[in-house]
């Protein structure tokens, strides 16, 4: 669904150089290595005349591995050129592998290796798990439930139990909660996607000093303070978000090579509280979303258009948050990503290094689509980042800046408080 949406086959990987005396049958063996192992990469999608996925796992085929000959210019280069027209070249999940794999030559001598992978096929834990399989040529059988045992069970009576509670949370959220994320905005203004990110040094020292003052672990401090930030630049509340759930707690899951991060939906009371019973109420209602976040997704699109009808107003869900720290579910339920109070920043510090955050806006070329995306991306150096996609029918650009600034707002008056 997103595929579609979003007109990209949203590659993962990039280039790799190769170590001196690597071969091109080296290369070739590890595309063989992974084609053979992998269930995921031997997928192909077969859409109905109402355009519903089955995926059809094949025992055997061909794949090309393209050999490029740097012709005189940098390798390097050479290899992100390549790098780039795959992933701008369309992908079609129904003829083809959900990989592509190439390697530069320089006069003769393989120098990168190139290889994406469909995030369709894996997310980024999935990918991991790939890589190290790939590193160690591990031959024990593949770990956990493939993706044929999951299709087998969601299919099974205990599937179809899941799929029917997961519903029936929804479709509770969706009747309690206002139609739109965000105040009616004049006109679409341009650009109609507009992208910003927001680093800065205080805000890991504001969570770090959070986390270790309260016993609350930082994915959900980073989502507490999405949301606290979100209520006072929209004055929407409920805040309702759709946390991206990576559902590798669940048994048989947790090292299996696919993708299992789902979007869960939360509609979050952040108003009108102390910051530690905030982050309380969300820890609360994130959990019970977790525990839902696995579902038929065309199940879930039939039912927001159901009680969109029946409440005659357009629902719109599409605000999306993503923590790509790594902080898991199973670290949230844990607290395993608690900081102690042996290395808690003290607040001079926090606030001394403030005047270094930086924020920057960008344009996409993509298309409306009627959603809003906000990460919390992997850490650089001692900073942390933010970064905010929204198409801005919904929210301006302004807003949306004033959004990721507000977060650290929010972050440093806690921690000063706690």
């Amino acid at each position: 669904m997103s595929i579609r949406r979003l007109g990209s086959w949203m590659p993962l990987g990039g280039v790799k150089p190769l170590p001196p005396g690597t071969t091109v049958e080296d290369v070739a063996a590890e595309l063989r290595y992974l084609m053979s192992r992998f269930h995921v990469l031997r997928s192909r999608v077969r859409l109905d005349a109402e355009q519903h996925p089955t995926q059809e796992v094949f025992a055997h085929g061909e794949i090309d591995l393209d050999l490029v000959d740097a012709d005189g210019e940098d390798p390097a280069e050479a290899a992100a050129r390549v790098r780039r027209r795959y992933a701008e070249t369309a992908l079609d999940l129904a003829a083809e592998w959900p990989i592509r794999m190439g390697v530069v030559l320089d006069r003769g001598r393989p120098t990168h290796m190139i290889a994406l992978i469909s995030h369709f096929a894996v997310d980024a834990h999935g990918a991991q798990v790939m890589l190290d399989d790939v590193a160690a040529r591990t031959t024990t059988p593949v770990a956990g439930t493939s993706p044929l045992e999951q299709a087998a069970w969601q299919q099974s009576a205990a599937g179809r139990r899941q799929n029917d509670a997961a519903l029936r949370y929804h479709e509770s959220v969706l009747r309690s909660i206002a139609p739109s994320r965000f105040p009616a905005q004049p006109a679409q203004t341009e650009p109609k996607i507009w992208t910003g990110e927001f680093t800065s040094r205080a805000l890991p020292r504001a969570v770090a000093r959070i986390t270790a003052r309260t016993g609350f672990d930082a994915a959900t401090s980073l989502l507490t303070l999405f949301a606290v930030a979100q209520a006072r630049i929209t004055g929407v509340h409920p805040v309702v978000l759709r946390p991206m759930v990576g559902n590798r707690f669940r048994r048989g899951l947790a090292d299996v090579v696919c993708t299992v991060t789902q979007a869960g939906l939360c509609a979050l009371d952040v108003a009108d509280a102390p910051f530690e019973e905030v982050l309380a109420r969300v820890k609360r209602t994130t959990m019970t979303a977790y525990k839902h976040a696995y579902h038929n997704p065309f199940d879930l699109e039939e039912l927001v258009t159901r009680v969109s009808r029946e409440r005659g107003v357009d629902i719109n869900i599409a605000c999306f948050f993503n923590n790509r720290r790594g902080e898991s579910p199973t670290a949230v339920a844990t607290g395993a990503t608690t900081a102690t109070a042996a290395t808690v920043p003290a607040v001079a510090e926090m606030r001394e290094v403030l005047p270094d955050s930086v924020f920057r806006g960008t344009v996409t070329g993509q298309k409306p689509m009627r959603r809003t995306f906000a990460r919390v991306e992997p850490d650089v150096a001692d900073a942390m980042r933010l970064s905010i996609l929204l198409d801005t029918g919904l929210l301006s650009p302004a807003d949306g800046q004033a959004w990721l600034q507000e977060i650290e707002t929010v972050a440093v008056e806690a921690a000063s408080k706690v």
